[in-house]
């Protein structure tokens, strides 16, 4: 929309007399007033955070408004991007969980490819941890720090990582 009122404002003057110019980009600015700036409002004051425990949505300027899915109730993300997006490096992201409400979209997040990927292994990382397993990076330094308090040998260092590189 801001790209069309832009291009019309250019074009207006190329096009209308002098004393018309003013009444025509005048009656542009307030379309795109009355068009763009609400969603443009909304879109400055929705803001999202994404934790270790869950994914947090806050939106609102006057009213507030806000939600929050848990990590490990998530079932799938989905993310989409028309070309314009893909461009402007945003898109839409669909988050399906198995609360009350099972599917929540949201829109105009930047990069949500890489957002995905980022749910995914927080959410990953966020099983282990409530299951009570380290990760296997958590693993290896930990067997590391044991070899140099001299708690493990050459040997038993190789064959632990030998052991937990296999399971991967």
């Amino acid at each position: 929309m801001t790209i069309l009122a832009v291009a019309a404002l250019i074009a207006v003057p190329i096009s209308v007399d002098a004393p018309e110019v003013w009444y025509a980009e005048g009656g542009i600015l307030l379309i795109w007033l009355i068009v763009a700036l609400p969603r443009w409002i909304r879109w400055w004051f929705t803001h999202y955070v994404i934790t270790n425990e869950r994914v947090i949505v806050r939106r609102g300027f006057i009213a507030r408004q806000g939600k929050e899915i848990p990590l490990e109730v998530i079932n799938d993300v989905a993310f989409a991007q028309t070309m314009i997006e893909r461009i402007l490096r945003s898109g839409d992201l669909l988050i399906e969980s198995a609360g009350e409400q099972g599917q929540s979209r949201f829109s105009d997040i930047p990069d949500p490819e890489a957002v995905q990927s980022m749910i995914y292994r927080l959410r990953e990382a966020r099983t282990l941890n409530l299951q009570g397993k380290a990760s296997a990076a958590e693993q290896l330094d930990l067997l590391a720090k044991l070899h140099r308090e001299g708690v493990l040998t050459d040997e038993e260092l190789a064959e632990k990582k030998q052991k937990l590189l296999g399971d991967i």
